[in-house]
């Protein structure tokens, strides 16, 4: 039994946590399959999913027996000595992500930081010049540490932490000709989202990413994904940009990575990674520690088993279906747009009172940006689900009319 009412946790928290998050004003107790249950019991579908973390949904036992036999084992050792889990993680990791070599960080934006540095150090190593310009898109999100502000391509996240590291470019994203006008004799690395989460969910154009990987490859650049968000399956592959074999060759990865133990890993070619970093250049204390490597070797084993990508594939056209439907019924919303279990919602208006309102209902959305409702749930997801979601995301609607 919890201790205090709801209300009397809230007002605790804000006495004693830096207020740097508008919270809704629920306390999430535990959760079960694609639901979610606040410290009264109160019931909750869960279409955010921690922000696209927990994507095998809630109370999977044999994930949480997994972490449970680890830590029995023993938690964190340090990078000094190498351990199973992060072994056989890294092994599966690499198989999923197509690419050669893993370093395992804490968060998304630490796995930006590393692909920040990599890039830095290729140019270095190519030609011993530290001037090298990185370009990024307009509307981008990468994280918040000050690498990822500083390549994330919208200045309400930046200002007031100015100034960012020097040498970023900003082009329009699915724009080829905008990225070609910004290449010079010092850009080392093109780096984007292979679909924009934040900044609305806008999924890249196979045009466009075909042009930028050419473009890379003519003028001997790195081209780097963020996968961070669009990536463990939420597309219905993988990795987005493996629906169009558009290799990149860097990427990061975190968020359902470890279905909600704090991991992250940015990957590389074989070729990138013999010309970058090497001992000495880069390290973290808790990055790869066997808990955080059972996770993840855990999670890759069940979507490989129970082949989530082809779920996420099959089911999403319904998803899709459904807010098409919700899309048409409104004229200030104007648009449905994403990628698998990864839509959003563009309104003529703030979706704040929506959101308000369909939590008070027992559905959980977010937003993503002021205009656009945003939906990443569960990977597990079905229509009945879909149903549900819809028939309280029309009546939340309806309440703010």
């Amino acid at each position: 039994m919890n201790d205090m009412g709801m209300n009397e946790y809230i007002e605790q928290a804000e006495k004693d946590l830096l207020h740097t998050y508008n919270r809704y004003r629920i306390v999430i107790d535990r959760g079960e399959g694609m639901n979610l249950y606040d410290t009264e019991g109160k019931r909750y579908l869960d279409f955010v999913a921690g922000i696209a973390v927990f994507a095998l949904g809630y109370g999977v036992k044999e994930y949480n027996d997994a972490l449970k036999e680890q830590i029995d084992k023993i938690i964190h050792t340090s990078n000094y000595y190498y351990n199973v889990p992060a072994i056989e993680a890294a092994r599966a990791l690499k198989k999923a992500g197509s690419m050669d070599r893993v370093f395992f960080t804490n968060s998304g934006a630490e796995a930006i930081e590393g692909l920040l540095k990599t890039a830095r150090k290729y140019g270095y190593l190519k030609d011993g010049r530290t001037d090298h310009e990185i370009i990024a898109m307009n509307s981008s999100f990468h994280g918040r540490t000050f690498g990822a502000l500083s390549v994330t391509g919208n200045p309400a996240y930046r200002t007031a932490f100015s100034p960012m590291i020097g040498n970023i470019r900003f082009a329009k994203y699915n724009d080829l000709e905008s990225v070609k006008a910004l290449v010079n004799d010092k850009t080392i690395a093109v780096i984007m989202e292979t679909v924009q989460g934040e900044g609305g969910i806008r999924p890249a154009t196979e045009g466009f990413l075909k042009g930028v990987r050419e473009l890379c490859d003519e003028k001997g650049l790195l081209l780097m994904l963020d996968e961070i968000q669009c990536g463990m399956g939420r597309t219905g592959y993988m990795y987005a940009w493996q629906k169009f074999g558009v290799k990149p060759d860097c990427m990061a990865t975190a968020k359902a990575l470890g279905c909600g133990v704090p991991v992250g890993a940015f990957m590389m070619t074989e070729d990138v990674a013999a010309r970058s970093l090497t001992a000495g250049d880069h390290g973290t204390t808790y990055g790869g520690n066997p808990l955080a490597g059972a996770a993840v070797r855990k999670v890759l084993e069940i979507f490989e088993r129970d082949d989530i990508c082809a779920h996420v594939r099959e089911t999403a056209p319904y998803l899709e279906e459904k807010l098409e439907e919700v899309c048409r019924r409104y004229d200030f919303i104007t648009e449905r747009r994403g990628s698998g279990f990864m839509q959003g919602l563009e309104f003529t208006k703030p979706v704040g009172e929506v959101i308000e309102k369909a939590v008070s209902k027992g559905l959980i959305v977010i937003n993503a940006g002021k205009n656009v409702l945003r939906f990443v749930p569960p990977l597990i997801a079905g229509q009945s689900d879909i149903d549900e979601m819809t028939g309280m995301l029309i009546e939340s609607i309806e309440e703010t009319l």
